[in-house]
């Protein structure tokens, strides 16, 4: 049994597949999720077991199944795959008590995940994941995965997850009107669990959809990993221009994140996607709520907390904080930069599909391109310009740096003052003028992340570089 602890980041467990990502990591996983349900008196109800397109996802899937079933919980095995916010549906749709998903998200493609979703259908909060933690290291301790004697297995029935989440999309979104709206809309699935799913909720009426990568390839050729970011989306954005069409969609590995690019071949950043998404619920849907924001997206979100007098909610980095703030609060959005939004009225859960719905309706409501969205969100809240830099480093390193930039509090950044210094999630650095700076060690694997969101681009890329220098990278 390895030695090697396993620990869940900002939502999961990812690893190397046959280094540490094993079957028998995976047992002991499984076992641990047994052992919650059954603290929690809910083992009854079920789990619901999904997976993504990745290499094996299938096979570490069945694992997961047999275990539980094996220890009297009863399974509901999604019938083939399917994006994480169709397996996390699937949760309220059969009542379980929780789900895993087999799948590492945006990870290049040697890697695999393991996602527990806890019987609200949403990202782990920190408190379940602490205490899943201790029932896997003790299933690692024993290396015991089988029930005890004279116990009976528990049903296993394949469902079909699928379904039953496009019919909740319906339910959220006018897809007639989208169907019928004079739209030429290019999608990008990243050989992805979403993959064919756009097309077929929008075809059969006068909207023209082209998908790419629309087919399952678990080395995901021609990215360096499935994330719907601006370096990723050549191919997209080479069709979008090529087609004169008039938006491009892209879905991560597992959907539940999306990438946007307007009609010109532009990336609209995530920062800028967030701040639409909470725009169209608040003035062309009308409706009022809590935002919720992570600590490393956009200040958009405060003005429009502002304009439409409602309030804020930070959070740390991942769903597993945002998901239940917006539970708390009954909000009307949560969204983290990273490309993962959730709303209300549905699961308290990045949606990536649903994302792309929403900012299709409200190119059909304003009547407005994607580039002329951006012009209308600027004239309320003013210009912002932000992006990310990732840095790799040796994971013996990460002490070091944190040493340095907990070391080397910055007076001023960019020739304006840092009024403020936070750490609630890496260092941030908010400045006199506005802008403001953040670097991260990544809880999912060995990267510095390093963001701003300033007033230029120009003036994007010095900050950046100014707080890199910070780190030492």
């Amino acid at each position: 049994m390895s030695a090697t602890p396993i620990k869940f980041g900002t939502d999961g467990w990812r690893a190397i597949i046959a280094e540490d990502f094993t079957f028998e990591n995976v047992r002991a996983c499984a076992r641990g999720v047994v052992e919650l349900l059954k603290s929690g008196g809910i083992a009854g109800k079920g789990l619901v077991v999904g997976y993504d397109t990745r290499f094996a996802s299938e096979e570490f899937a069945a694992t997961v199944t047999e275990v539980a079933a094996t220890n009297g919980v009863p399974v509901y095995l999604c019938d083939r795959t399917a994006p994480t916010p169709a397996v996390s549906y699937a949760i309220i749709h059969h009542k379980a008590g929780g789900g895993v998903v087999i799948t590492a998200s945006h990870n290049p493609g040697k890697w695999n995940g393991f996602k527990y979703k806890p019987e609200y259908a949403g990202s782990a909060s920190p408190e379940i994941i602490a205490e899943l933690e201790g029932h896997i290291a003790r299933a690692q301790k024993t290396g015991d995965s089988s029930a005890p004697k004279g116990s009976s297995a528990a049903p296993i029935t394949s469902v079909d997850a699928i379904g039953p989440y496009l019919e909740q999309l319906g339910r959220l979104v006018d897809l007639d009107a989208l169907k019928g709206a004079d739209l030429a809309v290019v999608v990008d699935s990243m050989y992805g669990a979403g993959l064919g799913l756009l097309p077929r909720l929008l075809s059969g009426g006068k909207i023209r959809v082209t998908e790419l990568h629309g087919e399952r390839n678990p080395a995901f050729p021609g990215f360096d990993q499935p994330e719907p970011i601006a370096h990723n989306l050549g191919a997209l954005i080479k069709a979008v221009t090529g087609a004169g069409a008039d938006v491009g969609l892209a879905t991560d590995g597992d959907a539940d994140r999306l990438g946007f690019v307007d009609e010109r071949g532009a990336f609209v950043t995530q920062l800028q996607t967030f701040a639409l998404l909470a725009l169209y619920q608040l003035e062309a849907r009308g409706l009022r709520g809590a935002l919720v924001k992570s600590i490393t997206t956009t200040d958009m979100i405060y003005r429009l907390g502002e304009l439409y007098d409602v309030p804020v909610f930070e959070t740390p980095v991942g769903f597993k904080y945002i998901g239940p703030v917006m539970m708390r609060e009954n909000a009307l959005i949560g969204g983290e930069e990273s490309g993962g939004y959730g709303f209300r009225g549905h699961i308290p859960e990045r949606d990536g599909i649903l994302s792309g719905l929403y900012l299709l309706s409200m190119m059909v409501s304003l009547d407005k391109r994607p580039s002329e969205l951006i012009e209308y969100l600027y004239e309320k809240v003013g210009p912002h310009h932000y992006d990310r830099i990732d840095i790799a480093f040796d994971a013996a390193e990460r002490g070091p740096i944190l040493a340095r930039l907990e070391t080397n509090r910055p007076k001023e950044l960019g020739g304006s003052p840092v009024i403020q210094t936070d750490t609630q999630d890496g260092y941030r650095y908010k400045l006199e003028d506005g802008s403001w700076c953040l670097v991260r060690a990544s809880g999912t694997e060995p990267l510095l992340r390093i963001y701003c969101e300033t007033s230029s681009p120009e003036r994007v890329r010095e900050l950046l570089q100014e707080t890199r220098r910070l780190a030492g990278v």
